[in-house]
């Protein structure tokens, strides 16, 4: 049974944009920044793209790091005045909508939706870089020799897990909640248990990070233009903070809860994350081992270097957990932006969609869609391995895409002396008061130095014929327009809160007295 509390009614306000309390309001404060970091996964993203930025830059690529901080904290900031402000499921797509109009908002969702799901298909296949480390016998088929073997047991070692992700999200969002925190809590004591012991094992001073060690000579820009490459590893990896504000509409105090969320994931990411792979670059035995760059080796080579054989196997399992609890926090984000999407008949089949299971009080139909398209999609990676990573890639470049459809509005309206809305005076929350307007500034810029840098076509990233190299236009352009052709043909005449979902004047009512108590 839903939490309907007098504080918790008036402090989520969901009355006010015309919508009724139907998702289970249970979050609390751990359980809500859990989804910020989870989503992040500090463990999962570093050890899954460390040996491409290295190979690409050397050691200095560690820069790219605090510079990927800055413009997401920015970005960040701008996040948590709105989640104080608009605490709504699917929350880009809803701030979007509101900040800038309905086609932006329909935009952005789709964007991100698409993106979601895709990044759930590349997220599980981390699996594969671990699993096998541990136990040969999860290298279900073959033995590594044939020319699919990796390519087809991560399919089946993903879809194993998008099962399990599916089912947990089916059974309430309660459950998820739990295992989420659990999870995020055994990675963040092994994420600092790892900098604490590569840290101790240091060979090397700090003095390595400021030579570029020959790393893009003779290219084309030199270093600068190795370093911009290598750092695609850091964005691909410090963005989703906002699944906590995703849940706003499953958490206690919302307006409270959720903007310190989002703050402590950005940071704690942030500090471990960086801790790691700075003291990663300080212990390893030879900075010149080719293994340090490779797929086969990367971050995951320098932990077995340096640990106790046994004590590697163990963080390797954290590791496991870390991609686990990431892939959990991904579905769930997709599915609550599938349903705040549909409650707006924004989405075909939108009344079906947005239909809330009475017992567990979870979207379950697209729990269950989401994850069998991804697995579908992880198909893709068997014959075609270059697609799927171009894919993968463009997914973070949509996500990117829809945070600043969010920022820009959000600039528009500050210019335009529209922010904060008039209408929506809610005091004792965050706010950036005199700050907000340079950091939304910082927010826009850097999202669109971001997105022109993601999608450059680099036939080192995207590789080649040119419809991959220019995937970024080219793909993304297919979607976008695919989905535009339903909005403009259907979708935009029908657009709309559903009945089922629209607060009733007895709802109103009900959230104003819990306002004035």
């Amino acid at each position: 049974m839903a939490k309907h509390t007098s504080s918790g009614r008036s402090d989520g306000g969901l009355e006010h944009f015309g919508y009724r309390q139907s998702l289970d309001r249970s979050i609390g404060a751990f359980g809500s920044f859990a989804a910020g970091v989870s989503y992040i996964s500090i463990l999962t993203g570093t050890f899954q793209l460390f040996y491409f930025g290295y190979h690409t830059a050397g050691p200095a690529y560690l820069w790219s790091w605090p510079m990927v901080l800055v413009g997401q904290l920015a970005v960040a900031l701008c996040f948590m005045e709105l989640a104080a402000k608009y605490p709504l499921a699917g929350s880009v797509y809803n701030w979007s909508k509101l900040l800038g109009s309905r086609f932006v908002g329909w935009s952005s969702g789709w964007l991100m939706l698409t993106a979601s799901v895709v990044s759930l298909s590349a997220t599980v296949l981390a699996l594969q870089m671990n699993l096998p480390r541990f136990w040969g016998g999860f290298q279900i088929i073959g033995d590594g020799s044939g020319p699919y073997d990796f390519a087809e047991n991560a399919v089946i070692l993903g879809s194993i897990l998008i099962l399990l992700t599916t089912i947990i999200n089916a059974l309430g969002v309660q459950l998820m909640a739990m295992i989420n925190s659990s999870g995020v809590f055994i990675e963040l004591i092994a994420a600092c248990l790892i900098l604490i012991i590569l840290a101790l094992h240091s060979v090397r001073g700090p003095e390595v990070f400021l030579t570029t060690h020959g790393y893009g000579a003779g290219a084309s820009g030199g270093f600068f233009s190795a370093f911009l490459v290598a750092s695609l590893a850091s964005g691909y990896v410090m963005y989703g903070f906002d699944t906590a504000s995703s849940l706003g509409e499953e958490t206690l105090e919302p307006r409270r809860t959720a903007p310190k969320a989002i703050l402590r994931a950005v940071l704690a990411s942030f500090v471990i994350g960086g801790g790691i792979l700075l003291f990663a670059i300080l212990s390893v035995p030879d900075l010149q081992d080719p293994k340090i760059g490779s797929s086969d080796g990367g971050l995951q080579y320098i932990v077995e270097s340096v640990m106790w054989g046994p004590l590697a196997k163990v963080f390797l399992v954290c590791i496991v957990v870390a991609v686990s609890v990431c892939s959990l926090a991904v579905h769930t984000a997709a599915i609550r932006l599938t349903f705040a999407m549909a409650r707006d008949n924004a989405l075909p089949f939108g009344e079906r969609l947005a239909r809330v299971n009475p017992k567990t009080q979870t979207p379950l139909i697209p729990a269950i869609l989401v994850g069998v398209i991804a697995i579908l999609i992880l198909i893709i990676n068997v014959g075609q391995p270059q697609i799927f990573t171009v894919l993968t890639s463009i997914a973070v470049i949509m996500i990117y895409l829809a945070y600043l459809m969010v920022t820009g509005p959000m600039l528009k309206k500050r210019l335009t002396g529209e922010w904060p809305p008039k209408d929506l005076a809610v005091g004792g929350y965050f706010t950036m008061g005199r700050w907000g307007l340079f950091v939304n500034i910082v927010a826009v810029l850097w999202g669109t130095g971001m997105v022109i840098n993601l999608a450059w076509p680099r036939e080192a990233i995207y590789g080649t014929p040119w419809y991959n190299t220019w995937g970024a236009l080219v793909y993304i352009g297919v979607i976008l327009g695919a989905g535009l052709l339903w909005f403009g043909f259907k979708g935009r005449h029908h657009i709309g809160t559903l009945a089922s979902h629209a607060a009733t004047p007895a709802d109103s009512a009900a959230e104003s007295e819990a306002s004035t108590r």
